[in-house]
């Protein structure tokens, strides 16, 4: 037997419980928000008066563009030389161009030309930027280099200036469709750059890594984890280059190789009343009024939507 005294057995010293209430320090608060980005993003842009106010604009102008008869009941296409550079009356509200059309018709009419065109630009380049963007920077290597190269080229050719060589040689067959292409043809790599920086700072996360640790796919990772965590800042250049497609649709209306004369736009009004600034100057002011307050909504909605998107942006507030 050994003679070693036996270790004595440590006393714990236990408080009273009326002294240290138990509280679930490390316990989950079940009734805290979730939050997430885009949770996070809704939360910063409803309380901005400017994210109410450019909503507001913008959800005005897609109901005047899909329910035009809703705002003005007058046939923009009924002319009355009598009535050229006329003053407004009880029922034309900002009188008549210098056709004796109303010019508050045309106006109500000519939003839906000038959003379509706007809507499949932005359709176009956002397909085409994200599907650049994302090949090249999520695989890397020879594609990404012929990819990069090739919006290089895009890029470097201004989308108004190819525009308008294509609306020239495609003179007979000018419309929506066609002015749409020409513009989104060559407005896409400003997306696919965004797209493509961002791809390349996502596709090194942790959840990456562990997706290619249990055997799935690259394509698979490239649709269910990294473009959904790439995508934020595309929508913010979606919506600032949708008010861009507008103004290059006008633009190019503008200078007379845009839509033809007898399809009713903002820009076919702002070309036709050049000529009267002088004499008639509200014909032209109206319709410029109404492309600047659009462009201007989708712009601040662009804004707010970084802004909101942006958590270093989101503190600094």
């Amino acid at each position: 037997m050994s003679n070693n005294p036996p270790t004595p057995t440590p006393k714990h010293f236990v408080a009273p419980l009326e002294e240290t209430p138990l509280v679930a320090i490390d316990a989950v608060n079940v009734g805290e928000r979730k939050s997430n980005l885009w949770i996070d993003a809704w939360r910063d842009m409803r309380r901005r008066p400017m994210f109410w106010i450019s909503a507001a604009i913008i959800l005005l102008v897609v109901v005047v563009a899909l329910f035009p008869n809703l705002f003005s009941q007058i046939d923009p296409r009924e002319c009355v030389l009598s009535n050229s550079n006329g003053a407004p009356t009880g029922a034309h509200l900002l009188g008549f161009n210098k056709q004796g059309c109303d010019v508050f018709s045309r106006i109500i009419h000519g939003t839906s030309t000038s959003l379509s065109v706007g809507i499949i630009v932005v359709i176009l380049t956002t397909v085409l930027g994200i599907l650049f963007g994302a090949f090249a920077g999520f695989y890397g290597g020879w594609l990404d280099s012929i990819l990069s190269r090739a919006g290089d080229i895009f890029f470097s050719i201004p989308y108004i200036l190819a525009a308008v060589v294509i609306m020239s040689v495609f003179s007979a067959y000018r419309n929506v469709f066609v002015i749409a292409l020409a513009i989104g043809i060559f407005a896409w790599p400003s997306t696919a750059r965004v797209l493509r920086a961002e791809i390349l700072r996502v596709k090194n996360a942790d959840f990456v890594m562990a997706s290619r640790a249990l055997g799935v796919s690259n394509f698979k990772i490239l649709l269910r984890h990294v473009l959904p965590n790439s995508i934020a800042p595309v929508i913010v250049v979606t919506t600032i280059s949708l008010g861009a497609a507008i103004v290059a649709e006008a633009t190019l209306s503008f200078l007379g190789v845009g839509l033809p004369n007898t399809t009713m736009s903002w820009g076919n009004d702002i070309s036709a009343a050049q000529t009267d600034l002088r004499t008639a100057p509200q014909t032209l002011i109206y319709p410029s009024i109404a492309l600047s307050v659009t462009v201007l909504a989708f712009i601040m909605m662009g804004e707010v939507v970084r802004d909101a998107l942006d958590p270093k942006a989101r503190a600094q507030r």
